[in-house]
Formats: structure tokens, C-alpha cells, sequence
């Protein structure tokens, strides 16, 4: 992945979380989660569980604690029949 899918896939999940940061904080991270899951494709759920996977994602707070209710997209299956 690269470094501008990267910052962008990043931007996006913290705009995500800063519009729920508004929500009562037991909806938050559930809205953070429906939101990606409904309207991330399986690639960008992919690629963002690679970015939570490093130490310093620069991901807001809200994202990481709604990583566990995001959808993991099965591995690609590089053999395309």
C-alpha cells in the first residue's frame, strides 16, 4: 500500500470518528464501525487493518476502539479462477 493510500484511508476513518466523537460515547465506536462497514469497500477494510496493525497509525482513538466491531475482509484470493 502506499504512502498516500495510506494518509488518505487514515484522514478518512478520523474524519469518520470526529463526526461520531459527537454521539453519546456508548454509540460512538458502533457508529464509527456501521459507517465503515457499510461504506468502505473490502480492499480499504483490508488495508485499514494493516494501518492498525503498526505501532503509530495515526489513527484517532475512536477508530482503534471500534477496529473489533469492523468487518475483516477475508484475505484476497490471488488465484482467480
Amino acid at each position: 500500500m502506499s504512502h498516500d493510500t495510506h494518509s488518505k484511508l487514515v484522514y478518512m476513518a478520523n474524519q469518520i470518528a470526529t463526526f461520531f466523537k459527537s454521539q453519546p460515547e456508548s454509540e460512538a465506536a458502533q457508529g464509527v464501525a456501521t459507517h465503515i462497514n457499510k461504506f468502505w469497500e473490502p480492499r480499504m477494510r483490508r488495508q485499514l487493518f494493516e494501518i492498525l496493525e503498526s505501532k503509530d497509525s495515526g489513527l484517532n482513538p475512536l477508530v482503534i476502539q471500534a477496529a473489533s466491531l469492523i468487518r475483516k475482509p477475508e484475505a484476497e484470493n490471488i488465484s482467480r479462477h
